[in-house]
C-alpha cells in the first residue's frame, strides 16, 4: 500500500465536480479522484478549520463510530473498476478490524476528521497516478529561443504597418 496525503481539491471548469489530488507521500506521484462538490465542501471545511454551527454528516459519523466503542484507524482507496474508485474506512472495534466500504470521497472526509492516514493500493497508483512531466519546463520556450518563435517573427515581419497612423 502506499500512503498518501490530500494535495488539494480543484475545481473543474467544464462541470460543477471536483477532484481530489492525493500525493504519495514517497515519491512524486499523484493520484487525482473526481468527487462531487458537496464531498470536496465537506472535506475542504476539515482541512481548513472552519466552525460550522452544526455537525456535519461526516461529523456526525465519527461521532458515532467513537460512541461505539470504535476507532477509525485508516483509509484505504482499494480499487478502481469502471473508472470508478473504491474505497474503505477501516475500524477496530473490539480487537476485531473492520473493512467499511465507502465511496473514496465519504472516506476522505471522515479521515481529515478522525486525523488517520490515507492509503492507496499498489495496484491503483499503478493504473491511475499521474506524474508530472519534468521534460515539460525543458520544452518550454524561452525568449530567444529562434526556433519556437520565428513562426511569430516571420509573421510579424509581413505586417505592413505603414498604414497605421491614417
Amino acid at each position: 500500500m502506499v500512503e498518501v496525503t490530500i494535495d488539494s481539491i480543484r475545481v473543474s471548469l467544464m462541470s460543477q465536480h471536483r477532484v481530489v489530488i492525493l500525493e504519495d507521500i514517497d515519491s512524486d506521484r499523484y493520484l487525482p479522484i473526481w468527487i462531487g462538490p458537496c464531498e470536496a465542501d465537506n472535506i475542504t471545511v476539515e482541512l481548513q478549520g472552519v466552525e460550522v454551527s452544526r455537525p456535519l454528516t461526516h461529523d456526525l459519523l465519527k461521532s458515532v463510530i467513537s460512541e461505539m466503542g470504535a476507532e477509525i484507524t485508516r483509509i484505504v482507496v482499494t480499487d478502481l473498476r469502471n473508472d470508478i474508485f473504491y474505497a474503505n474506512i477501516m475500524i477496530s472495534l473490539n480487537g476485531n478490524e473492520l473493512a467499511i466500504d465507502a465511496r473514496p470521497s465519504d472516506a476522505i472526509a471522515l479521515a481529515v476528521r478522525a486525523r488517520v492516514p490515507i492509503y492507496v493500493e499498489d495496484a491503483v497508483m499503478s493504473r491511475a497516478a499521474v506524474t508530472p512531466d519534468e521534460d515539460l519546463e525543458s520544452e518550454t520556450p524561452t525568449p530567444g529561443d529562434d526556433d519556437e518563435l520565428s513562426i511569430f517573427k516571420d509573421f510579424v515581419d509581413t505586417l505592413d504597418l505603414d498604414d497605421l497612423d491614417e
